[in-house]
């Protein structure tokens, strides 16, 4: 099996980033965004996708959070958009429902080399700690319009702004993980077209 791993890197006026995968992985992060529960979610999602995940990244924190959220989102699905390479064998479909205390999530992804993103959440406050609730959504946009992929988010209550974020970003990661696995029982690109690729 060839290696399935990327390195990218990018740099702008605003964001200079070095994210580092591999998809087949146990899980390990080393994770320094600068954004605290960023690097929080981006920890538990390599370990519950059973990534191993390296992110080094700096940015205008003096303005806000957002461009540093944004584009590491951008690198992180470049990754594995480049890791995923033709997508030969590869389960392409992945699901999960995942309860994270009083908060019940569903999520899917489809790594069919099309980009969409569902987002049905609410958070009951703006903030978690330092960081805007918003982002959480900015971050999977990005990463989905990177990758590629159909990615679907359902909450489906749910009363703690920490926990809501956490399920999620658990919650993708394992179903990320479902469709990121190869599948032996069929060898070849999982569609009828020949072709997942852009």
């Amino acid at each position: 099996m060839m290696a399935r791993n990327a390195l990218v890197k990018r740099k702008t006026a605003e964001t200079e980033i070095e994210l580092e995968l591999d998809l087949d992985g146990t899980g390990r992060s080393e994770i320094n965004s600068g954004v605290g529960f960023l690097d929080h979610m981006l920890t538990l999602l390599a370990r519950h996708a059973c990534i191993d995940l390296r992110v080094a990244a700096t940015g205008d924190l003096h303005i806000d959070q957002h461009h540093t959220v944004e584009d590491v989102g951008i690198c992180l699905g470049r990754a594995i958009h480049q890791a995923l390479g033709e997508k030969v064998g590869l389960r392409r479909y992945g699901h999960f429902t995942l309860p994270m205390e009083e908060t019940l999530v569903t999520t899917a992804v489809d790594f069919s080399g099309r980009s969409y993103l569902v987002f049905q959440a609410q958070f009951p406050s703006p903030k978690i700690g330092e960081f805007d609730s918003e982002l959480v959504e900015d971050f999977w946009q990005a990463m989905s319009a990177n990758a590629l992929c159909n990615l679907h988010v359902l909450v489906h209550y749910g009363r703690n702004s920490h926990h809501i974020s956490e399920a999620i970003f658990k919650c993708l990661a394992r179903a990320i993980r479902m469709a990121a696995e190869l599948d032996p029982r069929s060898p070849g690109v999982p569609s009828t077209k020949g072709t997942l690729s852009s």
